[in-house]
This record gives structure tokens, sequence and C-alpha cells, in this order.
């Protein structure tokens, strides 16, 4: 076995641990508060959305962005949780949770975590990230959907990842969805920008991901408040 793939195998049994401590917690969110005329923005995401790495929540990436276009933000990604990997560990499906929020717009970052599931369950993933796209464009008609490249979290990329990358652009190719390329890039060749797991970005790595968002953002028109 190499040792790359070893130490992603050790990632991901951290990642389990955590999940399964913390589960039913994390995908409970209370409902989003928003003023009169304030949009709702849902993120579908894993621990890299959900602010892991960040000092305090209001420093992760998608409440700076959040906070910027004054947005109202819902966010109840969970830490180790993939369009397969990890799902059934959930009490609350997460995109029962967003669609019961009726949303302006949702954006979708997940897809890192089924590089850990890769090797067993290939065909689940590809179907996974089809019909969870599919259910957000028939579910929620009225909301603009922004799917997101999946991020990495090192310089060296199994060739899952490509793979995966793959599916989520022809997934949102196929419902319409603007599509943001690159995200799998972001943080690469930037240890510095990385908390001390060595897996999730820090406040800096936050914030650098919240700037390359709202340009990409920007990008596709998409309007603050």
């Amino acid at each position: 076995m190499s040792s790359f793939l070893s130490r992603c195998l050790g990632v991901s049994a951290v990642i389990l641990c955590v999940i399964t401590s913390t589960a039913c917690s994390a995908a409970q969110p209370v409902d989003v508060t928003r003023e009169p005329g304030q949009p709702v923005v849902a993120f579908y995401g894993d621990s890299y959305t959900r602010g892991t790495g960040a000092s305090d929540p209001s420093l992760r990436w998608s409440t700076r962005v959040s906070a910027e276009r004054d947005w109202a933000e819902f966010n109840p990604s969970v830490d180790g949780v993939g369009f397969v990997n990890n799902r059934d560990v959930l009490s609350d499906d997460l995109v029962d949770l967003i669609v019961a929020q009726q949303p302006d717009t949702v954006i979708v970052t997940m897809g890192l975590n089924d590089n850990f599931s890769y090797v067993d369950r290939r065909s689940d993933i590809e179907s996974a990230i089809a019909a969870d796209l599919e259910r957000f464009a028939e579910e929620l008609p009225d909301a603009r959907l922004v799917v997101v490249e999946p991020f990495w979290y090192t310089d060296e990329r199994p060739r899952s990842v490509e793979t995966i990358i793959g599916w989520v652009r022809d997934a949102a190719e196929n419902v319409d969805a603007d599509y943001i390329s690159g995200a799998s890039s972001w943080l690469e060749g930037h240890p510095e920008w990385m908390a001390s797991d060595g897996i999730h970005p820090n406040d800096r790595g936050h914030a650098e991901i919240a700037e390359r968002m709202n340009d990409a953002l920007d990008d596709l028109d998409l309007p603050a408040r």
C-alpha cells in the first residue's frame, strides 16, 4: 500500500470517529434568521464548509462570504460526509434540511470525502451526485444552484479526485447549474494555510477560500443583497 493511500485511509478513520460522535447534533441546525428582503443561501458541504480548522465559526469561509454579501446563511454541513461517504450516519439527510428551508440559492461543495469510499463505492458515488443535484433542481425550482468543484487538501492527488470532479461537473451541467471550477487547487502549495491537523484550512486558509469564492461568484453575477 502506498504511503499516500495509507495517509488517506488514516484521515478517513479519524473523520469517521468524529462524525460518529457528533453527527446528530451537527445535522440539526436551527432555522436561519433573516431580515426582510435578505436572501437565504444554503451551503451543502462537509468539514471544509462547516468550518473545521477555523478558530471561530464566524471565520469560516461560508460565513465570511455570507457576511460580505449580506446573505442569511443556512449551513448544515457535517464533518466527514460526502455524496455517499458516511451519509448513513446522519440522523437527518442534509438535502432534506436544505430543501425544507426553501433557500434562494444553494451552494454545493460536497465531494472531498467520497475519495475515501471510491474504491468500494465508485458507481454509488456517481449516482448519488446526480441524484442530489437533480433533487435540488426539481424541489427548489426557483433557487439558483451553484456547484463548486470539490475541495482537496494535499498537493498529491489520487486518480479519484479528477474522476469525482468530472462526475460533479457533468451532473451540474445536466441540471443547468452554475459551476465553479478550480476549487480543488485553491489551497495547493500553501501549507501555512492549513490547520495543525494538516487536513483542514486554518483562519488564513478559510480567508483565502472566501476570497476566491467571492471572485468566482462575482464572475457568475450572483448578487449580494
